[in-house]
């Protein structure tokens, strides 16, 4: 009688189960559905394959699995697997219905079609860098203002004024690091490239404040793509606290130059000069707080990826020493062409490092500093066959098309002369992004890299404490110790 009734109660119990897991999929296959695109009408029936996940929080588990794993190209993988190589699909990420974008030809058309498409990045991305910053501004008010900040930071003939002064840091930066004994490389490294876009934007401000920001530009960038939780404890609470000692910080340097103006005017201009000075059509400046947010958006943006570019550039070229080897012999072959009073790089011997470039190409492919753009559907559209409805975003998803290998063979691996024919179309390498909203400072990023590996790849070795790092990959790829080891010395600086 007793073990009739436990077995009642046991097969009970797996009947209340099955009927619990029994919802819970019915759940997971429809609340979205029910929330996403049962109002779209018959225009559902056109949208791109995909799914949309968990109630609620989507394919966010699945993404954030994926990318704290070894493998995140598993995340878009598994899209493939499933529903085939539409190019497309759709998802629900950031807490929003989204279609991702997997080609050359849906990124480039997603990155420079202004008309259809709008910025589309998170809520949680955009309190962050700040709502008045270039991510959230409309499409006229973007082009003007780029257009009037962004001359101290664009083309090589403007950049050439800075490059003394880049060349005397980094070789500076190297020698310290030399004697420091064990360092974090990727981290000394972003401490350079923040010295030096401070110098751009800002001409000169002290140490102790420059080590300060860039530890807030830190935890502020490693919360830019997390996910909105504002507790202690979470990347985005620790992210959003930093931003608000940045607006401090900010505040005073602002009031100080307005000051400073008032008493005199400035002997040399940089981009504060220019957003203080910048007005629209109507005589209208720009406010603090609009001056604050741009600067905050220039400043994270030129310094965080040619920081982790030039380190990720060592690091596979110490990988390769007939890489390595090979960009040696270029650099000793521009300094033995260079005329006896010449001291110091010139803007020619930069654009005579070809190979050095494809080494600098080829990292920027192989790691895609950023992964993933948002751009949002102003109207529906049509792409691939599959409608895109307005409202949604549209995620371009950069690893894609990087590591497609009928793009690029055995993409994963790093190779130089990939590059040397260079007949890649358009859409097929995005390491700046595209269109009109291409980031402003591509042209810096790449002379600092440049500059820092000539250097490098004459005089120093890099040894590596820990070759087999595990690798994190958000917010960017980078090793967990932040690459560390000790700089070696191994010939006489040049």
């Amino acid at each position: 009688m007793v073990m009739t009734m436990e077995m009642g109660i046991g097969e009970a119990l797996i009947v209340v189960s099955m009927a619990i897991v029994l919802v819970l999929m019915v759940m997971k296959k429809n609340v979205n559905w029910w929330l996403y695109e049962s109002k779209l009408g018959d225009m559902q029936y056109s949208l791109p394959p995909g799914d949309m996940g968990w109630p609620f929080i989507g394919n966010m588990w699945s993404f954030l699995r994926a990318f704290k794993s070894s493998d995140p190209d598993s995340f878009l993988s598994a899209f493939v697997s499933r529903f085939g190589k539409t190019g497309i699909y759709k998802a629900l990420m950031f807490g929003n219905p989204s279609v991702i974008v997997t080609t050359p030809e849906t990124c480039r058309r997603v990155l420079t079609d202004d008309e259809k498409f709008q910025p589309g990045w998170p809520t949680s991305t955009i309190e962050l860098v700040g709502k008045k910053s270039f991510i959230m501004m409309p499409y006229d008010e973007h082009k003007r203002l780029r257009r009037l900040t962004s001359s101290s930071i664009n083309g090589m003939e403007v950049l050439s004024i800075y490059l003394k002064y880049i060349e005397e840091n980094v070789i500076s930066s190297l020698e310290k690091w030399t004697k420091m004994g064990q360092i974090e490389f990727l981290t000394e490294i972003r401490k350079l490239t923040f010295k030096i876009i401070m110098h751009i934007f800002l001409s000169s401000e002290s140490e102790p404040i420059m080590e300060a920001l860039e530890r807030e530009y830190t935890a502020l960038n490693y919360g830019i793509r997390a996910m909105k939780i504002n507790i202690p404890g979470f990347a985005y609470h620790k992210a959003f606290k930093a931003r608000k000692n940045l607006l401090s910080v900010f505040q005073s340097i602002v009031d100080e130059r307005r000051k400073l103006r008032k008493e005199c005017s400035p002997k040399v201009r940089d981009m504060m000069d220019s957003l203080l000075d910048v007005e629209d059509d109507n005589g209208r400046k720009l406010s603090d707080e609009e001056i604050i947010d741009v600067m905050l958006m220039y400043l994270n943006a030129g310094h965080e990826s040619s920081g982790h570019i030039t380190m990720w550039s060592i690091y596979f070229l110490q990988k390769h020493p007939e890489y390595l080897q090979k960009a040696k012999e270029e650099q000793e072959e521009i300094i033995k062409r260079r005329p006896p009073t010449q001291k110091g790089l010139t803007l020619k011997e930069i654009r005579q490092m070809d190979f050095l470039y494809k080494v600098i190409d080829e990292t920027m492919r192989v790691i895609t500093f950023s992964l993933v753009v948002f751009r949002e559907a102003k109207c529906d559209v049509v792409m691939n066959g599959y409608t895109i409805p307005k409202g949604w975003k549209a995620l371009v998803w950069f690893r894609s098309v990087h590591l497609d290998p009928e793009i690029y063979p055995n993409p994963k691996e790093f190779n130089p002369h990939r590059w040397d024919a260079n007949e890649h179309k358009a859409g097929e390498f995005l390491p700046f992004g595209g269109g009109t909203r291409l980031c402003p400072g591509n042209d810096l990023a790449k002379m600092e890299i440049a500059a820092f590996l000539h250097h490098f790849v004459l005089n120093y070795r890099f040894e590596q404490l820990n070759p087999k790092c595990p690798v994190r990959y958000l917010p960017h790829t980078r090793p967990m110790d932040n690459c560390l080891g000790r700089l070696k010395k191994c010939s006489t600086s040049t």
